[in-house]
């Protein structure tokens, strides 16, 4: 698994997707916003296991509109 850091908290982010904001997860339907979660360790959890079960999935181009247009719905952390 490769990771980045973003400088503006400690959340890793994937490094193929480490420009995207907005990540899907493909078995619920629902987007988190990774620059507003407060939680990093919760989120981490969360991104941890939709790459392993290869579940995720992000938008283009990488907005909440484009992620609602294609059914998912925000959830927060």
């Amino acid at each position: 698994m490769l990771y980045t850091q973003i400088s503006s908290f400690l959340m890793k982010r994937l490094s193929v997707f480490e420009n995207n904001r907005y990540i899907g997860d493909k078995r619920t339907q629902e987007v988190y916003d990774l620059d507003e979660s407060d939680e990093t360790e919760s989120m981490q959890v969360l991104i941890d296991e939709l790459i392993e079960n290869e579940t995720f999935i992000c938008f283009a181009p990488d907005t909440l509109a484009e992620a609602r247009n294609r059914g998912y719905r925000l959830r927060k952390i």
